[in-house]
């Protein structure tokens, strides 16, 4: 269920807030695993390769995707900030140990977890440097691409109550 939130002020911004039926704990359990993150973390029928997810600020964040055909992407962000259950802060301008990264779309991705109801309030919020990096990001399909990831983490997430 997507809720409808009022979007930010800041144009630089996407936001996606969705109300998730499991509890933060499965959610978390779900991001902190690399054996289940690799089950959600791409849109289907993609597959992700998980190389390094050391949830700790500072920590690499390293993913290698597989679409379908011949889209593949590598993916190296470090973590800004980590409360478990809560909170994950992590960004492409950073690589693992705190490394000055260049990446072709530089943004930073703050998801927060909160209790809702029975289940859990799910925000994904990225931050870009201007409206046109956002602009770009957007049109690459963020906002389908991060709708069908968050539906797959709900789905793994359940299973882990």
């Amino acid at each position: 269920m997507t809720l409808s939130i009022p979007q930010p002020a800041d144009t630089r911004n996407l936001v996606i807030t969705r109300v998730l039926d499991t509890p933060r704990h499965a959610i978390w359990r779900a991001w902190s695993d690399p054996e289940w993150l690799k089950v959600w973390w791409s849109p289907k029928p993609g597959t992700t390769e998980v190389i390094a997810l050391d949830l700790q600020p500072g920590g690499a964040f390293h993913t290698r995707i597989q679409g379908t055909g011949d889209d593949r992407s590598e993916h190296i962000w470090c973590f800004l900030e980590v409360i478990p259950h809560a909170r994950i802060v992590f960004t492409s301008m950073l690589t693992a140990g705190w490394r000055p990264a260049i990446p072709e779309l530089a943004f930073t991705t703050l998801i927060s977890l909160s209790d809702y109801a029975l289940g859990s309030c799910y925000t994904v919020q990225v931050i870009h440097q201007d409206e046109a990096s956002r602009e770009q990001h957007e049109k690459s399909g963020f906002f389908e691409g991060w709708n069908t990831v968050i539906s797959q983490l709900e789905e793994v997430a359940c299973t882990l109550r």
